[in-house]
């Protein structure tokens, strides 16, 4: 019952627990590999901007696996990244879809200007 209720007010705590365990994973990771997956990761948070959380921790739980794998098979990072790191995060989100701060935003612009030529009234 009462989880419940904590979870009405602060969110999933299965996706709460899922993260930090991303996080232990990413920081788990030997150099060069924690240091790049700690950049993509703020990037992701940033150009992703996914809202959904279990899109969010499916996509993460990814790209640790994506980097593990790549630290136990020895793969260097810029291999694995390729020459564009911004294209590679970018193709890497875009694959998870879900709903992004931005489609909220565009909705809200959307509304706002439907709003304003109502007041306007016809010419």
């Amino acid at each position: 019952m009462a989880a419940k209720w904590i979870e009405a007010l602060t969110g999933s705590l299965e996706q709460k627990k899922q993260y930090r365990q991303y996080k232990a994973r990413i920081a788990a990771l030997p150099e060069p590999y924690a240091g790049a997956a700690k950049a993509f990761e703020r990037y992701f948070m940033y150009y992703g901007g996914i809202t959904d959380g279990d899109t969010l921790v499916t996509m993460l739980g990814d790209f640790a696996d994506l980097f593990e794998r790549a630290a136990v098979d020895g793969t260097p990072v810029g291999e694995l990244v390729g020459d564009d790191p911004v294209e590679f995060a970018e193709t890497f989100t875009q694959a998870y879809g879900g709903t992004q701060w931005i489609d909220k935003e565009r909705a809200r612009l959307t509304k706002a200007i439907a709003d304003a030529k109502r007041e306007e009234g016809p010419r």
